[in-house]
This record gives structure tokens, sequence and C-alpha cells, in this order.
């Protein structure tokens, strides 16, 4: 079965950002994911009332803005076949910097870092993992970046495989963009692919639970079959010994029958 991750971050709402944009709202609906995974800056109680409404399992790292000091700094998760590291990104230093997370990489012993902080959507290899950045979900402003847009990620994780959608609203009055990326653990290959999207997913998982529900009652029936020759066997046996019971009395009334009358005959 295919792991939908849903990947995000920055939100910073209401400091820099009124809202999460409708249209990111569309898509991102309770029970469409598996995971939740917020890379911090949550800000206020209701994104996260939001965020733990998308799915029971939702994990966040703490940004510099967030002040709930329940966050943790790092975490390391196993999704699948793959173990996933996350952290904000404030603590990188340069901000940003390849090698510098590679060494968070390593210390979490990761085939994936998610990282957030500058704002701007990444996806990239190095010494075979990869490094993701969602970007902030609602394009907040940062000193960083000249222009923020809003963008975050979902994974999809089947085996070794990972299916990356990022979803980039460039333009706030049109459609966001969707982009599709392969990558294979252990790999630095990174592969751009179409033809695939987060629906057609869910309709694979759900043919694949459809299935299971049917072999599930395949299997009932014939174990309720094989439950009812078993009944019946052990009733006809049952009757059998009953019969033969009936005989071995008869033979046995028969028996002393005889005897008393050949002892009548005697007298």
């Amino acid at each position: 079965m295919t792991e939908l991750v849903l990947v995000l971050s920055d939100s910073f709402i209401p400091l820099k950002s009124p809202d999460i944009d409708p249209q990111f709202k569309s898509i991102i609906m309770p029970n469409k994911v598996q995971y939740v995974l917020c890379l911090g800056n949550v800000i206020n109680q209701e994104t996260f009332d939001w965020l733990n409404g998308l799915s029971s399992n939702l994990i966040i790292v703490r940004g510099d803005y967030d002040i709930n000091k329940n966050y943790p700094e790092k975490k390391s998760i196993k999704i699948g076949n793959f173990q996933i590291g996350m952290i904000h990104g404030h603590q990188i230093m340069p901000l940003g910097d390849l090698d510098s997370l590679s060494n968070i990489q390593r210390e979490l012993d990761c085939d994936i870092l998610l990282y957030g902080h500058t704002h701007k959507l990444n996806i990239v290899t190095k010494d075979n993992k990869l490094f993701l950045n969602p970007g902030s979900i609602t394009g907040a402003l940062s000193p960083l970046m000249e222009d923020c847009f809003p963008s975050f990620m979902i994974l999809a994780l089947q085996d070794n495989e990972v299916i990356i959608y990022s979803y980039v609203l460039s333009d706030r009055s049109k459609k966001f963009e969707v982009g599709h990326v392969e990558y294979i653990k252990g790999s630095n290959e990174l592969k751009v692919i179409q033809k695939v999207s987060i629906e057609n997913i869910e309709e694979e998982n759900e043919e694949n639970e459809e299935d299971e529900k049917i072999n599930n009652e395949e299997k009932n029936d014939v174990e309720k079959k094989e439950e009812e020759k078993t009944n019946n066997e052990k009733e006809n046996n049952t009757q059998e010994e009953n019969i033969q019971d009936n005989n071995d009395k008869k033979v046995i009334e028969n028996e002393k029958e005889d005897t008393e009358e050949k002892k009548n005959k005697d007298e």
C-alpha cells in the first residue's frame, strides 16, 4: 500500500499571512493522507487544530517563531521503507547550506531530510540521500526571498520509491502548478515524471482495499462452508452412532429374550 505524507512549513498565521489559500485547502482534506509532517512556525492554535484534523499522525518540529516548547527541535520517523528526518532549518548555517544539512542527515541517520525556514521549495540529492524543503504553505514573506510563493508537498511512498508532488501557487489569481518527481532510495537520481496523480494513488489504494475485502469475504465463505461440512459430518457420525447404539440394544434385548425363553423351556 502507498503511504501518503503531507509536508508543509512556515504558515506564519496571522503574523505574516491571513490564511492558507482556499485552493490548497480544497486539496488538503481530512483523512486524505496517512501522515502530516510540519516543519515549524505553526504560530497559532487555529492552524494547529486544522493540521491535527487532517490525520491522526501529526508530527511538528519547532520553528524559530513557535512558542510551544513541546515541539522537538529535530525528529526522525520511519514510514514504510524510509527513515525521514525533520528539522525547521534556522539552526543551519549558512541557511539552507547543503553540506550543513548533510551533517544533520548523518546525525539523524535518515534517507530523507525535511527542512524549512527558507520559504523556498527545493528538491535535491546529495550522497544518495534526498533533501526536501516544501517552502511556505502561505507564501509568507521572508527577508531571505524576494518573491515567496505558497507551496507544499505530498510524498507518496511505496517500497523503495517515493514520488514527490510539489504544489506551487505562483500567481494567486491562477490555479496552482503541480510537479512530479520520482526518487529511488539510495540513489542520487531525480526523475521528472508525468501522468501520475494523488487521485490515481487514492483510487489504487481503494481498489487494493476492495480486493482485500473481497478476498476476506471469499475466505470467510470458504471457512463457513468448511465449518458447515464439518458440522454435517459430525451430525452424520452422531446419527450413525445412535443407529448403531439402537441396533446394539436390540441385539442385547433379543439375546436376553432368547435366554429367558430357553430357560422357561428347560424348566
